[in-house]
């Protein structure tokens, strides 16, 4: 039942009852005098409980929607906490891995350019000793040179 609907059938209660009442009345041209209220006073009656219902009805309707609204809030800021905790924490891990990561990364190519260094080095120690080889066997045939003449002796 809709607070439209609450509020519209004791008007119409009433109305109804005081319709009746009045043509009660107006065919009668003497009351007698009785205790009993009559049906106007019965129909403000009634009206007035069913205005003090309504007002108790939605009272209890908005304290019971303030409830609800304050219960949804608290759990909204409970977890908007935790998620931005989480993303705290995630950011965090991940920046942590990737310090990590970049310092092994860093350590490995130092240790693969000394490496290469190295090789070259060798390499290029080779080649020069390869060369010298090769030179001093060249210059062993050929007359008037150092080598030529150590060969002999």
């Amino acid at each position: 039942m809709n607070t439209s609907f609450a509020r519209t059938v004791p008007v119409v209660l009433a109305l109804a009852l005081a319709s009746i009442g009045v043509s009660a009345v107006a065919q009668t041209t003497a009351a007698p005098a009785t205790a009993e209220p009559t049906t106007t006073e019965k129909v403000k009656e009634a009206g007035k409980e069913a205005v003090d219902a309504t007002k108790r009805t939605t009272k209890k309707a908005v304290n019971a929607t303030e409830r609800g609204a304050e219960k949804g809030w608290d759990a909204t800021k409970r977890t908007t906490k935790k998620a931005v905790n989480a993303t705290e924490n995630g950011a965090e891990k991940a920046w942590d891995a990737t310090k990590s990561t970049t310092k092994k990364a860093t350590t490995a190519t130092k240790k693969a350019a000394v490496k290469t260094g190295d090789a070259v080095e060798n390499a290029g120690h080779k080649t020069a000793d390869g060369m010298r080889s090769t030179g001093a066997a060249i210059g062993e045939k050929i007359p008037g040179t150092a080598e030529n003449e150590a060969a002999k002796k």
